[in-house]
């Protein structure tokens, strides 16, 4: 059974940083491209990041560039969110995918889904 598993997100205040991580199983991951997506109550799901399965080629959204930064481990079935200069507007649900493709940033591409990890930013 292919699941992938988030943790890491929490309540922080505006300017802080938090670190999500994804923990992929069931199947070998390392071919697969990973990404995080976000969505906020009553609002789409929007692309954040997302890494080639060699981990070389990285992809952002233009509110989280500079901010924030993915990678993964060397087995890759572990990625990482690094969260840095928090803003109420990264208030929302945090979702790790995984497809057998390139690093796609459009959620309908991804193939595995988490449950999701809440991060709050408050002002």
């Amino acid at each position: 059974q292919v699941q992938l598993v988030e943790s890491g997100g929490g309540l922080v205040q505006t300017g802080g940083s938090l670190r999500l991580s994804c923990a992929a199983s069931g199947r070998t991951f390392s071919s697969y491209a990973m990404g995080w997506f976000r969505q906020a109550p009553g609002k789409e799901r929007e692309f954040v990041a997302a890494i080639s399965w060699s981990g070389r080629n990285t992809r952002y959204a233009n509110s989280v560039k500079g901010r924030f930064t993915i990678s993964r481990d060397s087995a890759g079935n572990t990625v990482t969110l690094q969260m840095n200069s928090l803003k109420p507007a990264d208030t929302a649900y945090y979702y790790c995918a995984a497809q057998n493709a390139v690093a796609g940033t459009v959620p309908f591409e991804y193939r595995y889904w988490g449950q999701g990890t809440q991060v709050i930013v408050s002002s």
